[in-house]
C-alpha cells in the first residue's frame, strides 16, 4: 500500500483553504465558540476551550501596548518521522490509543495555531532526537548519506515548515559528527546545546542559545531567549563518537551559565529547549556525575526561566508547574509525547514594566495529530524520497523456514531473541579469530525492544530484519567472569515483579517492574537476555524470590559455571556504555568495537547465508519459574 497524499493539484491552495475554513478552524483550534465538548473533539488535550481558543491579543485588556500573548509551539523527539507511516509495516502507522504521527501532520496544527494567534507573535520549537529512529532517517544516513549531498528529510519538512530554534537530542550523536555537522548546515534555523562542550577550547561546540526578536504589531520587541540542552548521557551512549572531542556537563551547570547571559543581552523571555526528561533519574545509575533527567531540576535551581520545552522521556506533560526555589516563580513545563504525536502549546501572557517584558501568566495544553490531515505542501516535498526508503525497506535479501516472532521474548525464551545473539555471537567469534581471546566461551546479550517484531516464514525482506533491531547501536564484545555473568543476569532479572505462586499470570502482571531507577518501570530494553553460542547458557529466573537472588541453576555446556572462568560477551554499544548502568560492563576489557551496526550486521548475515533456518540456533535455554516451578503465562 503506497502513501496516499491529501488529493490536490495545488499544495499550497488545499492548504490556505483549509486555513480559510471556519468549520476546519473550529475543529483544530477549539475555538471558544465551539464550547469544551468541541475542544476535545478537535484533538485538543489539557485545556479548557475559552483557554485554547482566546487569542490573548484580542481578548479583553489584551489590546493595549503593554500586554501581549507569546505562542511558543514545541515538538520534540521525532525520531524521523514525517508521515503517518510505519515503515516495518510498509502500512499506515496506528496504535491502540488511535495516535497519528509525523511533521506533515504537525505542519497542519502549526499553520492553523499561527493563522489562530498570529504568525507574529507565535515561535515554534524542538526539543531534539530528529535524525534517527526510522529507516527514512537511517536511509539518508547510511545507504545515500547527507555527507554525500542529500538534504535529510527531516531538514526539508523542518524547514518548509518554519522552525526557529531546536535543541539537540542525544540520537542526533548516532551517526557521528560529520552527519551532525552536516545536519545542523541544513537548518534554516539554529540548533542549539548549551553543553556539547568542546575539549579543547572549553566553550560549547554549537550554538548555545539564540535571542530571538519577536515584533508584535503596535508594541514593543519582545526578546525572546531560547536555550539548548542535551541530556549528559551522549557522553556514555555515543562515546566511540565524542570521546576525546567532546564532554557534557549538566544541565543545571550550563543553564547557571548562559541564562544570565541571555538576560545580559537583553532577553525579556527564556524559554530553555531541553532534552532530558522532567521526572529526575539516570538510566546509567552513577556512571555520570549528572542525572540523565534534569528539566525540574532546572526549573527548580536556574532563576529567570520562564518555561521549558522538554524531551526525552517520550512522555504526555499537558501543563506542570515547579518553584524556583531562589526566586518562588512558577515554571512551565511541558513535553508532545512522541514522534509528532502532539504540539505543544505554550500561552505566555506578558505584561511590559519599566521597558521590559515580563510573564504575568503562563497555560499550555496540547494538539493532538490525529485530528487534522497531513499538510500537502510536506507530501509534496518528501513524497520521493518516501518512495525510495520504501523500495529500500521491501527488497528482498533471504528466505526464512519458520516464522519467528518477538511478541513473548520478554517472558519466555524465543527463537527471535536467539537469531539475535547467534548473529552477533558468529560476528564476534570471527572477529576474534587469531586474537589472545579467540579460545575464551562466547556469549551473547539481546533484550526484547520491540514486541512487535516478527520475520514471516518465506521471502525476507530488509524491513523484516529492520523490525527486529529498531536501535541503531552498534556491536562491541568484552570479558566478564562468571561471577560477573551472574550479577549481570540478577540485574537483568529486575525487570520481573515479584510473584507468589505459578499462575498463571497475564504477562503484565510478572514484567516491567518498578526499581528505584525505573520509578515508571523498568522498560523492555533494559531486560537482557543472555545466550551461548558454542555451547549453551541456561538458567532459570526465580520470581518468587527477591531481585537479586532470582538466578538459579546458572549453567555453561551443562556444567555449573565457574565463577573464575571467562567469557566473551558480545554487547550493544548502548548496554557497554553504561546504559542502563549493569555491573562491571563500563570497566570490562572490550576485545571488539569495528561500529557496526547490529542492524546492519542481521542483514548481511541474511543476505550472505542467504537462509534463516532456526533449528541451528533456537534452543529453550531459560524459563520463568516460582520456588522451582515453572510460571505459567497466558496473553
Amino acid at each position: 500500500m503506497a502513501h496516499k497524499p491529501t488529493p490536490t493539484s495545488d499544495a499550497k491552495s488545499a492548504h490556505a483553504a483549509l486555513l480559510d475554513s471556519e468549520v476546519s478552524r473550529r475543529r483544530l483550534l477549539g475555538m471558544a465558540a465551539v464550547g469544551t465538548a468541541g475542544a476535545a473533539a478537535a484533538g485538543i488535550i489539557g485545556a479548557d476551550a475559552a483557554h485554547a481558543g482566546n487569542n490573548g491579543n484580542r481578548g479583553p485588556g489584551r489590546n493595549d501596548a503593554h500586554r501581549r500573548r507569546l505562542t511558543v509551539l514545541g515538538t520534540t523527539d521525532l525520531h524521523g518521522n514525517v508521515f503517518n507511516w510505519d515503515y516495518f509495516k510498509d502500512d499506515e502507522y496506528t496504535d491502540s490509543a488511535g495516535n497519528d504521527i509525523g511533521l506533515a501532520k504537525i505542519s497542519t496544527l502549526v499553520s492553523a495555531m499561527r493563522a489562530e494567534r498570529g504568525e507574529r507573535t507565535t515561535l515554534l520549537l524542538d526539543a531534539g532526537d530528529t535524525i534517527q529512529g526510522t529507516p527514512l532517517a537511517y536511509y539518508y544516513a547510511k545507504i545515500d548519506p547527507i555527507t554525500g549531498g542529500h538534504v535529510h528529510p527531516m531538514a526539508a519538512a523542518m524547514n518548509a515548515i518554519g522552525y526557529d530554534a531546536a535543541a539537540m537530542g542525544n540520537h542526533e550523536f548516532n551517526y557521528g559528527l560529520d552527519t551532525l555537522a552536516t545536519f545542523v548546515d541544513q537548518l534554516d534555523f539554529p540548533l542549539l546545546c548549551a553543553n556539547a562542550v568542546d575539549d579543547f577550547t572549553g566553550e560549547p561546540a554549537y550554538e548555545p542559545y539564540v535571542i530571538h526578536t519577536v515584533r508584535p504589531r503596535g508594541a514593543r520587541p519582545i526578546k525572546v531567549g531560547i536555550l539548548g540542552l542535551v541530556t549528559p548521557g551522549v557522553a556514555i551512549w555515543d562515546k566511540a563518537n565524542v570521546e576525546g572531542i567532546l564532554h557534557f556537563p549538566g544541565l543545571v551547570e550550563q543553564a547557571q551559565v548562559f541564562v544570565p547571559q541571555m538576560k545580559a543581552r537583553g532577553a525579556d523571555i527564556v524559554i530553555v529547549s531541553a532534552h532530558s526528561g522532567a521526572d529526575t533519574s539516570s538510566s546509567y545509575g552513577d556512571a555520570l556525575p549528572y542525572p540523565e533527567n534534569a528539566a525540574t531540576l532546572v526549573a527548580e535551581q536556574v532563576p529567570d526561566i520562564d518555561a521549558i520545552l522538554v524531551g526525552h522521556a517520550h512522555s504526555e506533560i499537558i501543563e506542570r508547574f515547579v518553584t524556583n526555589t531562589a526566586t518562588g516563580k512558577q515554571v512551565l513545563l511541558t513535553e508532545p509525547l512522541r514522534w509528532g504525536m502532539r504540539l505543544s502549546v505554550m500561552d505566555l501572557d506578558l505584561v511590559q514594566e519599566r521597558g521590559r517584558w515580563h510573564v504575568e501568566s503562563a497555560h499550555s495544553h496540547l494538539l493532538n495529530a490525529n485530528s487534522v490531515p497531513e499538510d500537502p505542501a510536506i507530501v509534496e516535498i518528501l513524497t520521493a524520497d518516501h518512495e525510495t526508503v520504501r523500495d529500500y525497506v521491501n527488497s528482498v535479501v533471504g528466505t526464512n523456514l519458520t516464522a519467528m516472532s518477538a511478541q513473548t521474548s520478554r517472558y519466555e525464551d524465543t527463537a527471535a531473541m536467539d537469531f539475535i545473539n547467534h548473529v552477533q555471537s558468529d560476528a564476534v567469534t570471527r572477529a576474534l579469530a587469531g586474537t589472545p581471546e579467540a579460545d575464551l566461551p562466547v556469549l551473547s546479550i539481546a533484550a526484547p525492544f520491540n514486541r512487535d517484531a516478527s520475520i514471516p516464514a518465506g521471502d525476507v525482506t530488509v524491513r523484516d530484519v529492520a523490525g527486529m533491531y529498531i536501535f541503531d547501536n552498534t556491536l562491541l564484545a568484552i570479558t566478564l567472569t562468571g561471577a560477573e555473568v551472574l550479577a549481570y543476569l540478577e540485574q537483568s532479572a529486575a525487570y520481573f515483579k515479584q510473584v507468589t505462586g505459578t499462575g498463571p499470570f497475564a504477562p503484565d502482571d510478572v514484567t516491567n517492574a518498578v526499581t528505584p531507577t525505573a520509578p515508571n518501570g523498568t522498560p523492555d530494553y533494559n531486560y537482557d537476555i543472555m545466550g551461548g553460542f558454542t555451547a549453551p547458557l541456561t538458567y532459570d529466573i526465580d520470581i518468587a524470590q527477591a531481585p537479586g537472588s532470582r538466578i538459579v541453576g546458572l549453567s555453561y555446556d551443562g556444567a555449573p559455571i565457574d565463577p573464575a572462568q571467562r567469557f566473551v560477551i558480545a554487547i550493544n554499544n548502548y548496554r557497554q556504555s553504561g546504559g542502563g548502568n549493569f555491573p562491571g560492563v563500563v570497566s570490562a576489557p572490550v576485545v571488539y568495537n569495528a561500529q557496526v551496526e547490529i542492524r546492519q550486521l542481521i542483514i548481511d548475515w541474511v543476505t550472505a547465508i542467504g537462509q534463516i533456518d532456526s533449528s541451528v540456533f533456537a534452543a529453550t535455554d531459560w524459563r520463568l519459574v516460582a520456588n522451582g516451578a515453572p510460571v505459567i503465562i497466558q496473553a
